[in-house]
């Protein structure tokens, strides 16, 4: 978002094949009005084109849609529930009255303050990379898991938060 020119850019990233090594990308900027509804509009227009493109290069629409989300508080998690899950599925449903596809919606928040260590005979370490956190930590009531995804010399690893709010 740019305040002072009240401009925001919402970018959208699809693979177009399944060895992931095809993408196509769009990432326009609009100029805000002061509410929300641009931004389901243009989710919903991005996801369909996206669509289009993937029938265009692979002649057939996917079957499985996994989207990734960033940037979304615990506090809007409903909301964006509520709002842009609705809005992909009406890109879906005019792709084709037939076309429904497995669809998932994860939200993901890399800043976060939890931390993970393991014990270890030398005292306290940094999870191993590819580490789970999926009990004990998580939400009640939710769908969520926490992911660790790298590895550091020094300091102590930042996990990833995901949210499984559609699936």
């Amino acid at each position: 978002h740019d305040k002072r020119q009240k401009l925001s850019i919402q970018g959208i990233v699809f693979s177009l094949d399944d060895k992931w090594t095809r993408y196509y990308s769009r990432a326009p900027v609009t100029r805000e009005t002061g509410g929300k509804q641009e931004f389901q509009h243009h989710l919903d227009k991005l996801m369909e084109s996206g669509l289009k493109k993937y029938l265009e290069v692979n002649k057939v629409l996917p079957d499985k849609i996994v989207v990734f989300r960033d940037g979304v508080g615990d506090s809007m998690l409903s909301y964006v529930k509520e709002t842009e899950i609705k809005s992909m599925k009406s890109a879906f449903s005019r792709m084709g009255e037939n076309y429904k596809p497995h669809f998932k919606f994860i939200v993901v928040k890399k800043r976060i303050t939890t931390r993970f260590f393991k014990r270890s005979p030398r005292g306290l370490q940094n999870p191993t990379p590819g580490t789970v956190v999926d009990t004990t930590v998580t939400k009640p009531g939710f769908y969520d898991f926490f992911l660790v995804s790298q590895s550091v010399g020094q300091g102590t690893v930042t996990p990833s938060h995901y949210n499984v709010i559609h699936d």
